[in-house]
Order: C-alpha cells, then sequence, then structure tokens
C-alpha cells in the first residue's frame, strides 16, 4: 500500500480523475445520492490517497481553515468496495489527522459524518457537537475533534 497527501496542482490528471471516480462510485452511485461532489473545494485542499497494486482504494480530503468551517475538516473519507473490513477507514483517518497535527499545526479538526459512522468517528477522538441535520437526504451530525 502507498500512502500520499498531495495539494491539488501536484495531483496528475491520472489521480484526480481516480479519486473523482471513486467519490462518485460510493456517494453517488453506491449511496444513490446525487449531489454536487464537484463542490470546489479541491483546489484549496489537501488529497490524502492510499494507492494499492496501481488502483486508489481510499481517500480523505483535507479542507483548510475558511473554506468550509472556521476549523481544518476532514472529508470525503472513502474505501473502495474491495478494501472495506480491513481498518483502513481508520488508517486512512489517522493518517489525515497525523498530517494535520504533525505537519500543518495540532488544532481542532471538524467534520461533517453521517450519523450512522458518530461511533467510527469517536474512536477516532471526535465528539458530537449537538448539531444534527439532513445533507442530501441522508442524516448528519456535526463532530469536533480537539
Amino acid at each position: 500500500m502507498k500512502w500520499g497527501v498531495k495539494k491539488y496542482e501536484e495531483l496528475s490528471v491520472d489521480e484526480l480523475y481516480k479519486l473523482l471516480q471513486l467519490r462518485a462510485e460510493v456517494f453517488v452511485v453506491e449511496q444513490d445520492c446525487a449531489y454536487q461532489d464537484v463542490d470546489g473545494k479541491d483546489e484549496s485542499s489537501l488529497h490524502v490517497l492510499a494507492v494499492d497494486n496501481n488502483t486508489l482504494v481510499a481517500y480523505a480530503r483535507i479542507v483548510l481553515p475558511g473554506v468550509s468551517y472556521k476549523e481544518v475538516s476532514i472529508g470525503r473519507v472513502v474505501v473502495s468496495a474491495s478494501h472495506r473490513n480491513k481498518s483502513l477507514g481508520y488508517e486512512l483517518m489517522e493518517r489525515a489527522i497525523g498530517f494535520i497535527v504533525n505537519i500543518l499545526e495540532p488544532q481542532p479538526i471538524r467534520i461533517s459524518a453521517q450519523s450512522h459512522l458518530e461511533e467510527f468517528y469517536s474512536r477516532l477522538g471526535f465528539i458530537f457537537t449537538g448539531k444534527a441535520y439532513l445533507e442530501d437526504g441522508i442524516p448528519h451530525i456535526e463532530m469536533l475533534r480537539l
């Protein structure tokens, strides 16, 4: 497994295509949710990529402070169906959090999580802020890691 974190301008055309393809495969097709995935935030974000045998298998987007929230945030967290149930989601989040803490600087991290994943994110140190809402017809909660 090869891991990397890249700025938007460092992504190759092939990497950008693969990450958009994986996000659409899971968030649009698998979850049957038509929404605007390409939201103008990719250009000002950092992209965490996990590649296995030349296939993108996991991805997350680190959105810098002031873009989605006043805090830095992690979003578009996705693991391909072929690589689930291998704790790859935890490793992906741990790497994203580690990058923020060790490279950017230790700071609060805010996320918008699908409600059914509250326990998953809680184990990574995120706390429910009390804000619950529907986003594209899917129940979400706001969580914060201090």
